[in-house]
């Protein structure tokens, strides 16, 4: 019983963490400027990742496996931001200028 209702939590969590995985990469297709590409594939890849992998995590139960997993997704939850951010300084250096509505002042 117990290991069916993991299997489920598990299965939940790994197809929630593919529909934002998805979810982000329609909003790279549908975002108007570079900056609101790269926050949309940031933060939903973040989150399909944080999903993904505690599926992951629940399916290989209490093992060394999980540990790797774990670690693994603590390595991407550190790198994800940062990547993001060296990308938007870069493309600021580079003369991107990001899409605002109003006046700039």
């Amino acid at each position: 019983m117990i290991t069916q209702l993991i299997d489920v939590l598990s299965w939940m969590l790994l197809l929630s963490g593919c529909f934002c995985a998805l979810i982000s990469a329609i909003g790279l297709l549908r975002m108007p400027d570079m900056f609101t590409r790269m926050h949309a594939a940031g933060v939903g890849d973040t989150l399909a990742a944080i999903l993904i992998f505690a599926g992951l995590i629940l399916q290989a139960g209490f093992s060394l496996l999980a540990v790797k997993l774990l670690l693994i997704l603590f390595f991407l939850l550190f790198t994800s931001p940062t990547a993001c951010h060296a990308l938007a300084k870069a493309a600021i250096a580079g003369g991107e200028k990001p899409l605002v509505d109003g006046p700039q002042q």
